[in-house]
């Protein structure tokens, strides 16, 4: 029994133990969720607000950087223009900074980079100079004394004041060298949009700038290093003004299209396609810049990720052979020189050199010359932008017109080739028959093989439904201007051709009155209205192919870039683009074309294409004389139009020399030379010979 009672006591004890130790945890339990309970509270109640208004300011911004522009490549993948690389200093805008910021970042920035000061300015100085919080408190305080009410003035109305007074009284005069530099950085990040990126310096950072910048950035907030990209011309430089140019850092972004480039994305200091082909192709080689998320709270930036590395424009490929190119411009600037001793009016020389079945340009070259100084200087753009009464050039589409308009037919169309005598007017004849004593019957062909002056006006009357007699008043209604031009726009003559270069002119129309009304005789042979070089090339091309008016182009392809950076998968390729088409019958066709042809092959000595007669493959042709003044001084334009092979047209060249003091052959000469080249460096003869 003892023994059973010693283990009832042991047990009993045992017992006990356990409540105790399970009150203890469950105390402790109690006090830590109590402690959890009181945390969340706290939070809840005391720092609620502080916490939700941080979750609110935590943002999600975007930043962009620029890439390389596409590259331009001539048809046979010759580089025309390329990029070079600089190393740069940048800054990068955050969302919140305040003027005394950016004064200390640039002061600081300066102690390691040198600035060019040339672009400073007065204002530039005076907004220096106020980022000084001492001295923006001292112009404040004199301020208040002057300007009773400037305290209440808004921040835009006072600064204008602060700036004004600084002008006036010279405070910013004195800045040292190092201060001005600081002034030009001072105001390009100032001027730059949050968390945009502007160049605070693009060319001839050295290696010590670098390291001395790479080792203070902590001390620089938005200051980065990082390249810049600048225009580069290895084989362009003979159709650089026709390329264009973009603008520089240092330009920033045209005024006149500020708003509609910073809309679209660009930065104040981007380059941007400003003239001509870079700016006609500017969606193209512009690229897409890349793009940087930026986390940010209260206005700090807490994190960086480069999501879009951004992509290289894409290249485009020029209709133009750069061999061919600077060979054209180096005959054009050659007869210009060796004619204009004897030819002091001499304004300059221009060609165009296309394909007739494509509206492809192989060559736009062009000179000009300053009448007073001589001086000779490429003008390429000319060929475009510069019109010129070209003179009988224009004859095909005279006697095309007669032939559409039923005044003559393919087998009815003889005139007699007299001079023409109106009432009150003075005659009017062809070169080779002023006095009358050459009397001759002509064909329309004939016509244009010794180019005949009385036979197209004889044409035109006609169309106007006038009987000529000699000594008659020229009784016409002012209709035949519109009639005739109508023609002459078909083969686009007299309206732009389309050419995808910006700054084309269309040319010039006479007046057209009543009073003017003899003028529409010498619209028919091409000596009123005015027309340009590629008006004439797409005229002839347009008869070379049998009537369909191509847009002209200077666009091949566009074309991305391959891994090792040279030209990558087509894009777009350029496809031809009829503009109109001229409705003539093949026999009417062939009254014009053999007059080309017998221009340079025909058996009549008149014939004025004699120097091309000689090539092969075989070549026809239009030359044309145009009277024209320089002041009181008479001149001459000497022009051309010409296809060939004859019977499988492949090119066309047109040609311009206004200004000319004396006829020459310079014309004919250098179209024979622009042919010898054009089959040397763009097309191989070979199988075009007609035997």
């Amino acid at each position: 029994m003892k023994f059973l009672r010693k283990t009832s006591k042991k047990k009993q004890t045992k017992k006990s133990q356990t409540p105790f130790r399970l009150n203890f945890l469950f105390v402790i339990v109690f006090l830590l969720f109590a402690a959890l309970i009181w945390q969340l509270a706290y939070l809840q109640i005391v720092n609620g607000t502080k916490f939700e208004s941080e979750i609110s300011s935590t943002d999600t911004q975007t930043e962009t950087g620029s890439v390389q522009r596409g590259m331009i490549y001539d048809s046979t993948g010759k580089v025309l223009v390329s990029n070079s690389a600089s190393r740069a200093i940048t800054y990068t805008k955050p969302l919140s900074v305040t003027s005394k910021q950016m004064y200390q970042i640039a002061n600081e920035l300066v102690k390691y980079v040198k600035i060019d000061t040339s672009t400073l300015t007065t204002s530039m100085k005076s907004d220096y100079y106020l980022g000084s919080e001492k001295n923006l408190k001292a112009v404040n305080n004199k301020l208040k004394k002057q300007i009773s009410k400037f305290s209440s003035l808004s921040g835009t109305e006072a600064y204008k004041d602060e700036v004004a007074y600084v002008k006036k009284h010279k405070l910013a005069a004195s800045l040292t060298s190092k201060q001005k530099q600081a002034a030009v950085v001072y105001s390009k990040m100032s001027g730059a949009y949050a968390l945009s990126t502007v160049y605070l310096k693009y060319e001839g950072v050295s290696d010590s700038e670098m390291a001395e910048v790479g080792e203070n950035l902590s001390q620089m907030p938005g200051i980065k290093i990082g390249t810049s990209w600048a225009r580069s011309y290895p084989n362009g430089s003979s159709v650089k003004s026709v390329i264009g140019t973009v603008t520089s850092k240092k330009q920033g972004l045209p005024s006149d299209q500020l708003g509609e480039l910073l809309a679209e994305g660009y930065a104040r200091d981007d380059s941007v396609g400003s003239s001509y082909i870079e700016s006609e192709y500017e969606n193209v080689l512009k690229g897409t810049k890349s793009v940087t998320t930026l986390e940010t709270q209260n206005n700090k930036i807490t994190k960086e990720i480069k999501t879009y590395g951004g992509k290289k424009g894409d290249n485009i490929v020029l209709t133009i052979n750069e061999k061919f190119q600077k060979d054209v411009q180096n005959i054009m600037e050659s007869a210009v020189k060796s004619v204009s001793g004897s030819n002091p009016y001499l304004a300059g020389a221009y060609a165009v050199i296309m394909n007739p079945n494509t509206g492809a340009i192989y060559g736009l070259a062009g000179v000009s010359r300053n009448i007073k100084t001589g001086k000779v200087s490429e003008n390429a753009l000319g060929t475009i932008n510069q019109s010129f009464v070209m003179g009988s050039v224009v004859k095909g589409a005279t006697v095309m017109g007669g032939l559409m308009s039923g005044a003559i037919t393919p087998t009815s169309n003889t005139f007699t080739d007299q001079p023409i005598k109106l009432k009150d007017t003075a005659s009017k004849s062809s070169w080779f028959n002023s006095s009358g004593s050459n009397d001759m019957q002509l064909t329309a062909s004939d016509a244009l093989e010794i180019s005949s002056n009385s036979y197209m006006m004889q044409l035109a009357m006609r169309e106007a439904g006038f009987q000529y007699k000699s000594g008659a008043s020229l009784n016409m209604s002012t209709s035949i201007f519109s009639k005739l031009r109508g023609y002459f726009n078909q083969f686009g003559l007299g309206v732009k051709t389309g050419v995808d270069i910006p700054g084309e002119a269309s040319g010039y129309e006479g007046p057209s009155t009543q009073s003017d009304i003899g003028k529409a005789l010498d619209l028919s042979f091409g000596n009123y209205d005015s027309y340009t070089t590629i008006q004439l090339a797409q005229y002839m091309s347009t008869v070379a192919n049998g009537g369909y008016r191509l847009q002209p182009h200077i666009l091949q392809a566009i074309r991305g870039t391959s891994k090792n950076g040279g030209l990558g998968k087509t894009k777009y390729q350029f496809t031809p683009n009829v503009l109109n088409v001229v409705d003539a019958t093949s026999a009417e066709w062939n009254v014009v074309k053999n007059g080309f042809w017998s221009v340079v092959h025909g058996s009549n000595s008149m014939r004025t294409g004699t120097k091309l007669e000689d090539l092969n493959p075989q070549v026809v042709a239009k030359t044309g004389t145009a009277q024209t003044y320089y002041g009181t001084n008479e001149t001459t334009t000497l022009s051309g139009v010409s296809y060939a092979p004859a019977k499988n047209p492949q090119v066309v060249i047109a040609i311009a020399f206004p200004g000319m003091s004396e006829e020459d052959s310079i014309n004919m000469t250098s179209m024979h030379e622009i042919y010898e080249a054009y089959w040397k460096d763009v097309q191989s003869s070979d199988g075009y010979t007609t035997n």
